[in-house]
């Protein structure tokens, strides 16, 4: 199933797409972290009330918001997951091209969660080097705590694209992550989620990002340096996760601060990050 969050007038209703129509689930659950946190049985009641439903609201009726518009905790991230995204990250810091040995985690504040067809924001007086990253990003079901590598697929209860958008001038200025990369509107997520069964292998999607139209990102989830089970393992030895938790895996070489010369975002520019069996999410930057 492909499961979102959208607002028909100024109701915020939790529903699923068929046909390109909207089904309403709020009924079932009142948003889509409850969805979540209620288990099979509320998933399984999703499923029938999609398959008895005979009509629904046209999808370009509604306004989509991000899956989980206000996640319970800080999106858990992964950085330079992507071996040459990490030869081009490190390259461009003048830093010695060696791959991590371990997962490099860091988060982003739920506050920067932005909505499909949403703008960016550009804040040229915080930042003039805003940059992007196209991702896989795994919603968590079950969730808990020293999930094993055999467990861990079982623990997720599907998957959306996260745009990364960041600020590599304040990347560099402040030595951390979670500053340069929460600015107001910098985790585009969407434009559903689509439910784990219908995605048996998550690290056979191919993943792009276009800039207005031109590919700046293309490559295959498959190039992870670390997997989603070896992820999950290692961040569960010592932090329990909990259903509706959001782990961005990382992205692929292709970033503006890769290129000669580096390339920024600027206002009125047009991201289209796109997901083999996901979809595409746009968001223009304003």
């Amino acid at each position: 199933m492909r499961l979102v969050t959208y607002r028909d007038g100024p109701v915020e209703r939790v529903g699923a797409i068929q046909n390109h129509l909207v089904i309403d689930l709020s009924d079932i659950a009142p948003d889509m972290l409850a969805l979540i946190a209620a288990g099979p049985v509320a998933l399984d009641a999703a499923r029938r009330r999609v398959a008895a439903a005979d009509g629904g609201t046209p999808l370009g009726d509604v306004t989509l918001l991000a899956p989980i518009p206000r996640p319970r905790q800080n999106i858990i991230c992964l950085g330079m997951n992507y071996a040459a995204h990490a030869i081009e990250s490190l390259r461009a810091k003048g830093l010695p091209e060696k791959l991590p040995a371990y997962p490099v985690f860091f988060t982003k504040s739920p506050s920067a969660i932005n909505h499909p067809g949403a703008a960016i924001p550009l804040l040229p007086e915080l930042s003039s080097q805003r940059d992007w990253e196209v991702e896989l990003a795994c919603v968590i079901g079950s969730g808990g705590r020293s999930v094993s590598r055999e467990a861990a697929l079982g623990v997720i209860f599907g998957y959306t694209i996260l745009n990364d958008v960041s600020a590599r001038d304040l990347q560099s200025r402040h030595q951390q992550f979670f500053f340069s990369k929460s600015l107001e509107g910098a985790a585009p997520m969407g434009p559903w989620i689509v439910t784990a069964d219908e995605i048996p292998d998550p690290h056979a999607l191919g993943l792009r990002l276009r800039l207005n139209g031109e590919t700046m990102q293309d490559s295959r989830t498959s190039d992870m340096i670390f997997d989603i089970p070896t992820i999950i393992a290692t961040l569960t030895r010592g932090v329990p996760l909990a259903p509706g938790d959001i782990i961005a895996t990382g992205t692929p070489a292709g970033v503006g601060m890769g290129m000669t010369p580096q390339r920024w975002l600027k206002s009125g520019d047009l991201l289209e990050a796109e997901i083999d069996g996901i979809g595409v999410l746009r968001n223009p930057v304003v």
